[in-house]
């Protein structure tokens, strides 16, 4: 079974450390990528990977269902609605 989310985040960002306890409040089942934590090609792909759905790159991003809604920034009601919590 596939995640329903993924968040990626900074590990030193407050905000992404909210929607992180926030999902995991709400049981929600995601992988969390902490971006500054990554290293060479794998960094970089999974920025080029954000920059599609965030072009300005910032942080947190959740995507939801594979791309089918993002999220950017901790914002409860629209990660409510993206998750139908």
């Amino acid at each position: 079974m596939s995640k329903e989310c993924t968040l990626y985040a900074l590990s030193t960002c407050i905000h992404c450390r909210r929607m992180k306890v926030f999902l995991e409040d709400h049981d929600v089942e995601f992988d969390n990528v902490f971006v500054d934590k990554l290293r060479g090609d794998e960094r970089k792909e999974t920025i080029d990977l954000i920059k599609n759905y965030n072009p300005k790159l910032s942080f947190p991003t959740l995507v939801v269902k594979e791309g089918a809604c993002i999220v950017v920034g901790f914002h409860k009601d629209q990660i409510e609605e993206a998750l139908d919590l």
